[in-house]
């Protein structure tokens, strides 16, 4: 999967916490809620150490899991709660990012499938329907392949893309 369904997560789980809080802390919640959702594809790295797409530690293993997903909501939880704010709800809002990217990508029609429940399985899964086609790695993604999955990512994602960047309604002071 492209980028673009992730970063529309991360943005709608922000405009969710911020509702109509000042401009600048809708985007910082936005930004750092989009890279929380991207965060699983860190494991790219894997290619470049050599290490086996199939294998738990490479391309959509470990770092796709749900397990993952719960040690980064609790460590942004302790960040929140030694900054002053609501533990619980960073937590589930990171949550909600991190391991919706899993999700997202046994969504797809490519690949291996995500490892969802490592370390209890190494299996790869795939969802029973699969809407999204796969996204090409790296330099594919300039293809026409790549624009294709662009394309089909930004219309399947638009109504979250809507709900995010929709404009803040003020609220006039008599």
């Amino acid at each position: 999967m492209a980028s673009i369904g992730h970063v529309a997560v991360g943005m709608a789980l922000g405009r969710f916490e911020t509702g109509s809080a000042p401009w600048r802390r809708r985007v910082a919640v936005m930004a750092f809620l989009s890279l929380l959702a991207l965060l699983p594809d860190a494991d790219v790295v894997a290619f470049a150490l050599r290490i086996p797409y199939a294998a738990p530690w490479g391309h959509r293993g470990a770092s796709h899991s749900f397990v993952f997903a719960g040690a980064v909501a609790l460590a942004v939880a302790g960040l929140a709660r030694w900054k002053g704010e609501s533990a619980s709800r960073w937590g589930l809002l990171t949550l909600a990012a991190v391991g919706s990217h899993g999700i997202l990508d046994a969504l797809t029609d490519g690949g291996l499938g995500a490892a969802l429940f490592w370390p209890f399985s190494d299996a790869r899964i795939f969802a029973p329907v699969r809407p999204l086609p796969v996204a090409p790695i790296g330099a594919g993604m300039l293809s026409a392949r790549g624009l294709y999955v662009s394309l089909v990512e930004l219309l399947v994602f638009l109504p979250a893309w809507a709900y995010a960047l929709w404009p803040v309604r003020r609220r006039r002071t008599p």
